[in-house]
């Protein structure tokens, strides 16, 4: 069975890449949509390594097996080799060959477990990053000119990403928040003085490069934290433009309504 390791590891990788992206959206908890398709084809060529690194080594095996039973039929041979003495050399070519064949290629055991983090994406897959990666972050961003932005769409409430809920409130010369009803979606995540955010994770390709943006939560009592929410209110402007007082933005909260995770947690930065 040792023989097969590599054979089992790559299929079980394989289906594990396929399992989160080919029949499910559970992949876009790690990369974006548009990585979806290298997904597939990864996982499906791993899974086709699998079988054909199995196949070969069945073949091999039995390749080998023949060998031996040629081997073993010529036991005249090896008769009269120890006849004429044991300590001959060619009985110790003989020990060494049976010996190496014991070993056997499969490699050292301690490689199963490479198996593990395999079958737990397969059997448990991680969940969307939450609030603890959003509070780990350092409170740094690029610095961004401030200017005059679009025009939002007309009508409310108006649907906006924390992202650009977050750069039209500190850096917009237009003030183009004011006035306008918003709504937000995100995960709850609270402050150390009892506020409270809603929260969304920014990537540019996968959940590794993930940073955040929030808006600070008013006039609406705070749900555990890591609850996916929908705030609509309206932007409450503190500090200058461009200014740390501005940041985060703040959102007085008409309601607060509790959503499910939708199946694509992040924004695309």
């Amino acid at each position: 069975m040792r023989r097969y390791g590599p054979a089992v590891l790559l299929a079980l990788v394989g289906a594990a890449i396929l399992r989160v992206s080919l029949f499910s959206e559970l992949y876009l908890r790690y990369v974006q949509a548009g990585l979806r398709p290298y997904l597939v084809v990864s996982g499906a060529a791993l899974v086709l390594l699998g079988v054909a690194v199995a196949v070969v080594t069945n073949g091999a095996d039995e390749e080998h097996g023949d060998g031996d039973g040629d081997d073993h039929g010529d036991g005249d041979d090896h008769g009269d080799g120890h006849g004429d003495g044991a300590g001959n050399g060619d009985g110790h070519g003989n020990g060494d060959g049976h010996a190496g064949h014991g070993h056997g290629p499969g490699g050292p055991r301690v490689a199963w477990f490479l198996t593990l983090p395999a079958l737990a994406l397969l059997l448990f897959p991680p969940p969307a990053l939450g609030s603890y990666s959003a509070e780990r972050e350092a409170a740094q961003r690029a610095a961004r000119g401030v200017g005059t932005f679009p025009a939002l769409p007309s009508g409310n409430p108006v649907d906006l990403t924390l992202g650009e809920f977050g750069s039209r409130a500190v850096y917009d010369s237009g003030r183009s928040l004011k006035g306008r009803t918003v709504r937000l979606t995100g995960f709850v995540t609270r402050g150390g003085d009892g506020t409270w955010y809603v929260t969304r994770l920014l990537v540019s390709c996968c959940a590794a490069d993930a940073t955040s943006a929030k808006a600070e939560v008013r006039g609406a009592q705070a749900p555990p934290a890591d609850t996916w929410v929908t705030v609509t209110g309206t932007w409450h402007p503190e500090g200058g433009l461009g200014s740390d007082a501005a940041w985060p933005p703040v959102v007085d909260a008409r309601s607060v309504r509790q959503v499910p995770q939708p199946d694509s947690p992040y924004e695309k930065r």
